[in-house]
């Protein structure tokens, strides 16, 4: 991934193509109950990115055969609109969604309380609307807090961010443009409370200090971004609780 000659990622005071600093997250925003028909949802606004997050069940997993009598299995569906990105997407699965639909829902079975629904599944589907680089982490933020709008319990919220190498330096929370044409790319999503790793993937090449700052710098942002999580859901209930009165 080189950068464009007539592109300039990080400017000569320090700030970067969008006029964040280093370690900067873009605007984040998480709204619950969007969907009437789910049994939870959430809708996350990150950067340019716009994702809508469906949970349905637990429910009877079917077909039978795909059943396990220990626990429920987790199914996620991740799309991305076919006008979701400036040269239309071809509509139906390919090779990169049918793999981020693989790690997500391996993510969200570490965090949900599976063993309490032998032969059951929990149906995820994230669909991006609009994407602006982040996507699978973003969708896993908004999905995370789907799950607990449905009332499943969970072991622990999931919550992501991504960082990354543009122009020699790490940085936070990529976007489009630093995604595009930086050196490295590394998502990661990790359980709130207990910091394990439940995501990690890499494109591009860093060294040993580089990834240990990058890391450093998602791990502090993840404690900014698992407090959107709650205060989304917060404000569903207290919502909630108004509407009954």
């Amino acid at each position: 991934m080189g950068t464009e000659s007539d592109i300039k990622l990080i400017n000569e005071d320090g700030t970067r193509i969008d006029g964040r600093t280093a370690e900067e997250l873009r605007p984040i925003k998480i709204e619950t109950n969007v969907l009437n028909r789910a049994d939870g949802s959430a809708l996350i606004e990150w950067g340019g990115n716009k994702i809508l997050a469906a949970v349905y069940g637990p429910r009877e997993a079917y077909p039978k055969h795909t059943q396990d009598i220990n626990r429920a299995i987790v199914k996620c569906k991740y799309n991305m609109a076919a006008f979701s990105v400036d040269e239309r997407k071809r509509p139906g699965p390919d090779r990169r969604s049918i793999e981020i639909s693989k790690v997500v829902s391996e993510a969200l079975t570490a965090a949900i309380m599976v063993e309490k629904f032998p032969r059951a599944q929990v149906d995820v589907f994230i669909e991006v609307l609009q994407a602006d680089a982040g996507t699978r982490i973003a969708g896993l933020t908004a999905a995370s807090v789907a799950v607990a709008a449905a009332g499943i319990p969970m072991r622990d919220f999931v919550v992501g961010c991504t960082a990354g190498k543009v122009e020699g330096k790490i940085v936070l929370d990529l976007c489009k443009e630093e995604d595009n044409f930086g050196e490295a790319d590394l998502p990661v999503a990790v359980m709130s409370n207990s910091g394990k790793v439940v995501l990690m993937q890499m494109d591009g090449s860093l060294s040993l200090d580089e990834f240990n700052q990058a890391t450093e710098m998602i791990v502090r942002a993840t404690k900014v971004i698992n407090q959107i999580q709650r205060d989304a859901l917060s404000a569903k209930y207290a919502a909630s609780m108004e509407g009954g009165e």
